[in-house]
C-alpha cells in the first residue's frame, strides 16, 4: 500500500517480514482468525479479535491508533480487509501479514 505520510504506514509484508518486525519488540501482533482457529494454535501474546464477530469494528476502534500492529488471519483475506478498515479508522502503523503465519498443518 501507499503510504499517504511519513508518519503513516499501511502495508502488506510476507512472513518473513512479519517475523523481523516483531523480533524487533514493540509490535502488537493482531489474530483475527475465528476463536476454533485461535485456540487451535496462536502466537504468544496475540491479541485475540474475531473477524466475524458483530462488534469486530468497534472492538478495533477501542485500540490505541498510535501502535503497531501485525495482523494475520489464515490466507490474508480476512487481515487485509481489517487493515484497510484500520487505515480508515486512523491507525498510523498496520501491517498485513499475506503469508499464513504458522505454515501448512
Amino acid at each position: 500500500m501507499e503510504e499517504k505520510n511519513p508518519k503513516e504506514i499501511h502495508k502488506d509484508i510476507t512472513l518473513i517480514e512479519a517475523q523481523a518486525l516483531i523480533a524487533q519488540g514493540n509490535v502488537i501482533i493482531l489474530d483475527i482468525r475465528t476463536p476454533e482457529e485461535y485456540h487451535q494454535q496462536h502466537l504468544p501474546h496475540a491479541l485475540h479479535i474475531d473477524f466475524y464477530n458483530p462488534d469486530f469494528t468497534n472492538r478495533i476502534n477501542r485500540l490505541d491508533k498510535g501502535k503497531t500492529y501485525v495482523v494475520h488471519c489464515r490466507s490474508g483475506g480476512r487481515s487485509t480487509k481489517a487493515t484497510q478498515l484500520m487505515q480508515q479508522l486512523g491507525f498510523q502503523f498496520v501491517y498485513n501479514v499475506k503469508d499464513y503465519m504458522f505454515g501448512e498443518n
